[in-house]
């Protein structure tokens, strides 16, 4: 019996996402299986999936609500039915028997009807077409559920969220959500699915067997409905489109992910922090911090991370590979969403605004950081010498002073350095690259932040004041030095 079953399982489709913050999470990277290709694999695997609901008419879809009518009126069960074949046919689930075979694949049926309806793949023969988009099918149940997509039907209900489906059958999957029943385990690594079709994808994993391979890129995947998503991403196809931004997606599921980021949903929720999540595969990856589990390790510095894909982009600062480059300035990234965020300083769009002092910020987590400044809240302190960090990166960098330890060389001169920024600026000596230039003098800056302090001398402005005489500076370094008077001050009082 073809069915054509909506997932809802937590199994990954086999496409390249980036590594992104939760902020960012509308951005599909690391993806659960998403409803759309599930669809699209289980419509290539109809006629291979066996069900015992309708024995009175050779198992089709169709008549799975027939049935439900059938049984309440002539309340047959294991060891009543109307007619002894029903009931021989019947046993066959219970004893495991396929008598009817395939001689061209060698795979059984418990009944002869499905056995030619099994037939037509190898014949390739579609009996039914549907008159909208073309697409044939081996049997006539199968033309009718599809018609549904067409028609918006979904006649049956959730009871419990609401959710709506096109047949009965995926009703019952859905159920297994609320109930948390997964009947279907495998025996090699102990993991569990709701549907059977999922836990014979996931076998493969332990096969390595990746039957449906792309011409473009050789990228193989084990379900051809992967395939045909992850074609898109060559073709450029992105059919599904938020109405609110207009941002484009290859696969539904993923709009419906976005669509969290402007509702605001978060459903999935850390049972020991409380922090909340757009997307379960996130939550699962952040649990990793409270075990400590960090399966990914870099065999070349010896950093761990709880995601390949983190590993995978981290091994670009050993290789020195920047795959994403700005196209006004020339800056390169190793990851996609940096170069994004990146351009928001070409544009000038600043999303987040600091509330006490109004400085924007083109991320998020640079305006948390930020808000440190204002609650004074620096709780990463080193055991060493008691300095204190308001981000933990920045503990991290500064015990290099303690331990000497210099990770980032330079491979023109030899000399090394605690940061990669600090390198990266280091390297414009040997190039000579000034691209930062002071519009009032024409003085040439490697850095920015370095015409950002001379501009200073051009608008006189002093943002570092003295709380004990009020006295302003133009530099933080000037500040520090005039503090130093005061405690000399205070030491001699």
């Amino acid at each position: 019996m073809a069915l054509i079953k909506q997932e809802s399982e937590d199994i990954k489709i086999e496409e390249v996402f980036s590594v992104r913050h939760e902020e960012t999470e509308e951005q599909t990277g690391l993806m659960p299986l998403k409803e759309e290709s599930q669809e699209l694999n289980n419509m290539e695997d109809k006629d291979q999936c066996e069900k015992h609901q309708d024995f009175m008419t050779g198992e089709k879809s169709m008549k799975m609500e027939k049935i439900q009518k059938t049984k309440s009126k002539s309340n047959l069960n294991c060891d009543q039915f109307s007619q002894k074949r029903n009931l021989e046919v019947h046993m066959r689930v219970h004893t495991g028997e396929k008598p009817y075979s395939c001689k061209q694949c060698g795979k059984s049926f418990t009944q002869i009807q499905s056995l030619n309806v099994h037939q037509r793949i190898h014949t390739k023969k579609s009996c039914f077409t549907c008159k909208q988009c073309g697409k044939s099918f081996t049997q006539k149940g199968n033309l009718n559920v599809h018609m549904r997509i067409h028609t918006g039907e979904r006649r049956f209900t959730c009871q419990q969220c609401g959710k709506s489906f096109t047949h009965i059958q995926s009703l019952h999957v859905h159920k297994r959500i609320h109930t948390r029943e997964k009947p279907y385990s495998c025996k090699q690594c102990g993991k569990s699915f709701t549907q059977i079709q999922n836990l014979n994808v996931h076998k493969r994993i332990h096969t390595g067997k990746s039957c449906f391979t792309c011409q473009q890129c050789d990228k193989s995947f084990t379900q051809k409905g992967n395939l045909i998503v992850h074609m898109r991403i060559h073709t450029g196809d992105r059919r599904f489109t938020c109405q609110q931004c207009g941002k484009r997606f290859t696969q539904k599921q993923n709009l419906i992910v976005h669509m969290r980021v402007h509702t605001g949903e978060k459903l999935f929720i850390c049972d020991r922090c409380g922090k909340s999540f757009t997307q379960k595969q996130n939550l699962n990856v952040h649990k990793r911090l409270h075990t400590g589990k960090s399966r990914f390790t870099c065999q070349k510095c010896g950093k761990s991370f709880t995601q390949k894909q983190s590993l995978n982009v981290h091994m670009r600062v050993h290789t020195g590979k920047s795959r994403f480059t700005c196209q006004q300035c020339g800056k390169s990234f190793t990851q996609k969403q940096s170069l994004n965020v990146h351009m928001r300083v070409h544009t000038g769009k600043s999303r987040f605004t600091c509330q006490q002092c109004g400085k924007s910020f083109s991320q998020k987590g640079n305006l948390n950081v930020h808000m440190s400044v204002h609650t004074g809240d620096r709780r990463f302190t080193c055991q060493q010498c008691g300095k204190s960090f308001n981000q933990k990166q920045n503990l991290i960098v500064h015990m290099r002073i303690h331990t000497g330890e210099k990770l980032f060389i330079c491979d023109q001169c030899g000399k090394s350095f605690t940061q990669k920024q600090n390198l990266n600026v280091h390297r414009s000596v040997h190039t000579g690259d000034r691209r930062f230039t002071c519009q009032h003098c024409g003085k040439s800056f490697s850095q920015n932040v370095n015409l950002i302090v001379h501009m200073r001398t051009h608008t006189g402005e002093k943002p570092y004041s003295c709380s004990h005489c009020g006295k302003s500076f133009a530099h933080q370094n000037s500040l520090k030095f005039h503090m130093k008077i005061h405690l000399r001050e205070t030491v001699h009082m």
